[in-house]
């Protein structure tokens, strides 16, 4: 068989979006099992070259994936049970097991019931034999520099009930040697049962990129600009983060006041001390980048737009009202950054939403390909994202996981959309959907991402998230054979006819 060629972001291609908890299957929530691997098939079946998901970090009790505890770890209910089972960590008959409920939606109050006992079980009967501690400790070796933290981070949190870091007893908040030291010794069986988490996830998580690229499927991952205020990450390393003495936010993120919202939107993420990052070279942001890399062989960076400029709020603030723009850390990042990057993959800038003339120069200082979706393009007399007037450098989308689906977003829309739509795409499929998937096909951008919900025609029950709410997101999957030959065909046709193939 010949060699495959690895996906290029410089080449004509599209691919689906859909995150690994959408994949279907009996243990609560989409996983790095048999699932994972017959999707790939089916997007090689569709002539699709690339997978993008969300962020893959572990995640909170709303189950966001940007709401993430590390930006370096993998969220450990993505690992599969079948794997654990046949290594003699687990019985088959907890892998027959099911989680009760909706097969369309993850509950993630059941998923954490069902499979933590499970991963735990798994554990203790991986260090109680000797088969596979040589890989373990080449790992706990090699990812020490994030490992150890973490690891000691998610075990003091368990241990007093899941309350903030910055709630914790002055000791251990402070991270004083000897609290550490202490901690470390008293919960030693939490903190190796969170290693081995991380070191099956990646071992999986591994094995499926392999499989991935032997098709000639890349993956495209995702890095939020901030991180969560109760992480790993900022515990860790205070001093690179604008914190009062006590841990709590001198300032936070968010988004100016405008015509959506009158007092902006509080986001409440940590900012930055860019002149501390500056200092050391960017380090912690080198090895976040090159840690996402290993992963993936793309990022895309959420909000990029924050290295340009961002909204800064003080601490205490219910609004985003009294913010004031800061500047971003700009070149200076990137060119002390990607030096040390280069060969490791290429970066997407998600550059939506006010892309002033500096950002956009930022963004193409660099070449990074910038979004455009469809959507936004009949809001209005909004030909940014009018599929004719997308650059080859670009990345196209039918919408982001922050959409409603096509189908949804068509059933809202006014009389003057649903004219401007007819009038644009000539309504020559069965759907408008369609049209509208044809129309991010046959556009000029080198990428065309189309999210598995548009692929299907699905309406707005299937949308994954609305911005600025908490209940009711992150939930929606796949029910099992909705992604069949039928649909794979279809695409690889319009992949086909629009030169992406």
């Amino acid at each position: 068989m010949p060699k495959r060629v690895q996906p290029d972001l410089r080449k004509r291609r599209s691919g689906v979006l859909l995150h690994v908890t959408s994949l279907p299957g009996p243990h609560g929530t989409g996983d790095l099992g048999p699932e994972a691997y017959a999707f790939v098939d089916w997007l090689h079946a569709a002539g699709q070259s690339w997978w993008q998901v969300l962020p893959t970090g572990p995640i909170d009790c709303a189950g966001s994936p940007y709401s993430g505890f590390s930006a370096f770890a993998l969220n450990p209910y993505l690992i599969a049970l079948p794997p654990l089972a046949e290594a003699g960590w687990l019985d088959q008959s907890a892998v027959k097991q099911s989680v009760a409920g909706r097969a369309d939606r993850v509950n993630y109050s059941k998923l954490t019931r069902f499979k933590t006992p499970l991963l735990r079980e798994a554990a203790q009967r991986f260090f109680a034999q000797r088969k596979g501690r040589a890989a373990y400790d080449r790992f706990c070796v090699r990812h020490a520099d994030w490992l150890d933290d973490d690891a000691l981070f998610f075990a003091i949190r368990e241990s007093l009930g899941r309350i903030p870091w910055w709630q914790w007893d002055k000791p251990l908040r402070d991270r004083r040697k000897a609290a550490l030291r202490d901690a470390r010794e008293a919960l030693s069986d939490d903190v190796d049962f969170f290693k081995f988490t991380q070191f099956i996830a990646d071992r999986q998580w591994s094995a499926l990129r392999k499989h991935a690229r032997k098709l000639g499927v890349g993956l495209i991952g995702d890095l939020p600009i901030f991180v969560a205020h109760d992480s790993t990450d900022v515990w860790a390393n205070r001093t690179l983060f604008d914190l009062n003495k006590d841990g709590t936010c001198r300032v936070v993120s968010g988004a100016a006041p405008d015509n959506f919202s009158a007092t902006g939107q509080l986001w409440g993420h940590p900012l930055y001390r860019w002149a501390v990052h500056r200092r050391d070279g960017y380090a912690w942001w080198t090895s976040r980048f090159a840690r996402l890399f290993e992963l993936f062989d793309v990022v895309r960076i959420d909000h990029f737009l924050g290295f340009n400029r961002y909204w800064e709020v003080p601490g205490k603030d219910k609004t985003a009202r009294r913010g004031k723009w800061k500047p971003g850390p700009r070149d200076h990042f990137f060119e002390t950054v990607l030096p040390k990057l280069k060969g490791q993959g290429e970066i997407i800038a998600e550059d939506l939403g006010v892309l002033v003339p500096e950002a956009e120069r930022l963004r193409d200082a660099f070449g990074f390909p910038g979004m455009r979706v469809i959507q936004f393009g009949f809001d209005g007399d909004n030909s940014y994202h009018m599929p004719h007037n997308f650059p080859p450098n670009s990345v196209a989308y039918t919408g982001t996981h922050d959409n409603d689906t096509l189908a949804g977003w068509l059933r809202g829309a006014n009389k003057s959309q649903r004219r401007r739509v007819r009038a644009y795409t000539g309504g020559g499929a069965s759907t408008v959907a369609e049209d509208l998937t044809r129309a991010v096909f046959t556009s000029p951008a080198n990428l065309a991402m189309v999210p598995a919900q548009d692929v299907l025609g699905l309406p707005r029950s299937a949308r994954m998230n609305v911005p600025g709410t908490v209940k009711n997101n992150w939930r929606w999957r796949l029910e099992p054979g909705m992604l069949g030959p039928r649909e794979a065909d279809k695409l690889r046709e319009l992949t086909s006819l629009t030169g992406r193939l």
